[in-house]
Order: C-alpha cells, then structure tokens, then sequence
C-alpha cells in the first residue's frame, strides 16, 4: 500500500510531487506580500507571533501522525535538547533578518540570500565535512563570492542581510541533519524552546500596551493570528513534495522562492536595482547554472 505513494519517487518524478513542491515554493516565494502587511510591526514581534502560533500546529501534526511518542527519547536526551537549543537559536535569526529585510526595503537582499545558499552549503559541506567539490562546483562559489565582492563595492558594505540569511540558513541545515529526530519532531522542538521566551515577550508587549495583538488594528490582530499557517503550511506540504520527488528535483526546484521574492521585490515593491547590482544577479545566476548542471551530472552518472 505504502509503495504506490512513495516507490515513484525513487525512480523518478510525480505530478503530486510537482503539485505540491510548486505549492510549497510558491506559498514561501509569496510570504514577502504577508511580511509587508505587517512592516509597520517590529520584526521581533512578528518573530515571536510565528513561534508561539506554530506550536499548536507542530503538536497537531505530531498528534495526526502519532509521532508524540518519538519526543520522549529526545526531552530526556541533554544532548539532543542542547543541538536543537542550537537550531531554534540559527532559524531564529534566519526568520528575523528576513523579516526585517522586507520590513525594511531590503528584500532583494533577502532574494540574493537564498541564491548564495545553495552555493554557501556545498562549500560549507567540503570544509567541514570534507566533501569532495566537481571543478564546476568550485568555479560556482568563486562566481558567487566575485558577486559577493561586487555588491559590497557597490554599496560600500557587506550585503549582510544577504550573508546572515545564507549563513544562518546553511548552518541550520548543517545541525538539523545531526539532530537524531525527524523533521516535524525537530519543528515542534525547535518551536517549543523558542516559545518559552517568545510567549513571555508577547505577554509583556500587550500588558505594557505597545503589542499589536490586542492594541493594533483588527487587520493586525487577523495577520498575526495566521503567522503559524503562513509558517508551518509550507513546510508540511514540502515535506510531502521531498517525498514524491527527485533529490535533484527539489534542488533545481528551490530556486523558485527566491525567483519569486526577486519579482515581488522589483515589480511590486518597487525597490531599486541599478546595472551593477544586475550584473551582480547575473552572476549568481550564472553560478546557480553552473552548480545545478553538474549536480544534473552527478545524479545521472550514479
């Protein structure tokens, strides 16, 4: 029975798993349109409503697939406590700096981000992990660090919003493969130790009348409700798209959030992009190509 939903992917690609990736990628590459609606809030609030409305979520889907159980080995494991205390601590400031980059009238930034990610976490991969680079990896980072180079010339500073997405995002993804739990037990985990400090926070804003929650308007009240749906959707109709897809799927895939949050950027937010930024794009472009072709090789010649 379970065969028929998951044997496709290990051959190959299914249209479910286009749908739902499609879905995912989408719903994240619109998320600066939310981000936006709620500028006006400070980032660490917004912060904190994603945290504390995910939790129930988090232990919903636990409780729907049965896997509360599997948390017990871990709350009562030091060790694993103290690396996800180490994931929630990266993916809070990944969620923060985007959240403030699209607050802010960075969002290109953000977008340039999530493009230099994949090429930060396989050069992560071959410094820590020793894992041996194809020439046409290499000659990827070196085009994205010449980006790199360009756009911290051009504004006179290090794109950092850019950097500490891609930095945050590649050590997350680092750690959470050493976390010895599944994905959505490392969610609720992740949540329930960042919503210790985020509930405390949220309570002590609406009792000293500077939180939106209660003192903002009906519209900010609406939209920080749905900060837990805008949060873990995606990340569960992802997690349903990693299985009916390709490894090399998903990675070609990825490009399209921040494809997304590029557009919006420019054609809705209308922030600025002068020539030598382009060309900076262009070059990172070029690197994404590069890197995903001869992961395309790759996969093919295994």
């Amino acid at each position: 029975m379970a065969s028929s939903e998951t044997t496709p992917a290990l051959n190959g690609d299914t249209p479910k798993g286009f749908a739902y990736a499609f879905a995912a990628y989408g719903l994240w590459g619109f998320m600066p349109i939310y981000l936006k609606m709620l500028s006006h809030l400070s980032p660490f609030e917004v912060l904190a409503h994603r945290v504390v409305w995910s939790l129930p979520l988090a232990a919903l889907v636990l409780l729907v697939t049965r896997r509360f159980g599997d948390l017990k080995a871990a709350f009562a494991s030091g060790k694993t406590m103290a690396m996800a205390f180490v994931t929630a601590c990266l993916i809070t400031v990944n969620w923060c700096t985007y959240v403030y980059a699209v607050a802010s009238g960075h969002a290109i930034e953000a977008a340039l981000g999530y493009f230099i990610n994949p090429l930060f976490s396989i050069m992560l991969g071959s410094t820590l992990l020793k894992e041996k680079l194809a020439p046409a990896q290499k000659a990827a980072i070196v085009i994205a660090l010449i980006a790199v180079a360009i756009l911290t010339w051009d504004a006179g500073r290090l794109p950092w919003i850019s950097l500490t997405l891609s930095i945050s995002w590649g050590f997350y993804a680092l750690f959470r493969k050493t976390l010895p739990v599944g994905p959505n037990q490392g969610f609720f985990l992740e949540v329930a130790i960042l919503t210790v400090f985020a509930l405390p926070y949220i309570i002590w804003l609406e009792m000293s009348g500077t939180g939106h929650f209660t003192h903002g308007t009906v519209s900010d009240t609406w939209l920080l409700s749905a900060a837990g749906l805008a949060t873990a959707i995606p990340l569960m109709i992802y997690a349903n798209a990693a299985k009916l897809l390709r490894l090399s799927t998903i990675g070609i895939m990825q490009y399209m959030t921040p494809t997304f949050v590029f557009l919006i950027a420019i054609f809705v937010f209308k922030e600025p992009m002068n020539p030598v930024k382009l060309f900076a794009f262009v070059l990172i472009w070029s690197a994404l190509a590069l890197y995903s072709f001869s992961m395309l090789r790759n996969y093919r010649a295994r």
